[in-house]
């Protein structure tokens, strides 16, 4: 969509010669397959996977030649300055999430369209479309914490499968953590990029249609009730 934009190649290979070089690639994709692997082979939960690839990127750069004691510091700096600012984000939606718990204004809202009546269908649509809107002033934990015990009673009685709806949550959750124009993810990606939350906005809608197309493909495969 924007050639103009993709640096020249520094040299000209032939496709053997690219396959050659391809070579450096097997231990970073063989890192990956080791964290991945890890999770869902049950070796490590997602933290301890995360460890994994830290002790497995540090043995590559050392293997490579690239590790030293400035290239140690700066990622050491580097992880603390993004997991610092992503710490304070984190507590400043602690705040807004006791005081909206203290109001209860999530639960009212659950309550609320829990109340109204409707198909198993407009139930997921309605739900859907309040996480999203939740999402724009909590993070996805205390989404779930302060209106699971209100939502489920519905749910259950509206005879939608519970693991189904299970996944479903994930997947809105998520979503709404990219609702334009203050989802909680999109303040973590402009203290990363330094860029304007409306232009972190934009260029992130696609992955919000994604997820929506996501949530319609759940839908239709299996069905919601089962």
């Amino acid at each position: 969509m924007n050639p103009d934009k993709i640096p020249e190649a520094d040299a000209d290979m032939t496709f053997a010669e690219k396959l050659k070089e391809s070579r450096h690639l097997i231990p970073v994709v063989a890192l990956i397959a080791a964290v991945i692997g890890s999770i869902y082979t049950g070796v490590a939960t997602a933290t301890e996977a995360a460890a994994i690839g830290v002790v497995g990127s540090l043995v590559l750069s050392a293997l490579q030649g690239s590790l030293n004691r400035q290239t140690f510091t700066d990622a050491l700096l580097g992880a603390t300055r993004l997991y610092c600012m992503i710490a304070l984000i984190l507590a400043g939606a602690a705040f807004l999430t006791l005081s909206m718990g203290y109001i209860g204004l999530p639960r009212h809202l659950a309550e609320w369209v829990g109340g109204l009546g409707l198909s198993p269908g407009m139930l997921l649509l309605a739900l859907g479309i309040f996480y999203i809107l939740l999402g724009c002033f909590l993070d996805g934990i205390s989404m779930v914490v302060l209106t699971m015990g209100v939502i489920l009673p519905t749910v259950t009685a509206a005879g939608i499968d519970l693991i189904w709806f299970g996944i479903f949550i994930v997947l809105v959750v998520e979503m709404a953590q990219v609702t334009p124009p203050v989802g909680f993810n999109l303040f973590v990606l402009q203290g990363m990029t330094g860029k304007e939350i409306t232009y972190i906005a934009r260029v992130t809608m696609p992955y919000f249609g994604l997820m929506v197309l996501a949530v319609l493909l759940l839908w239709w495969f299996p069905p919601a009730q089962m």
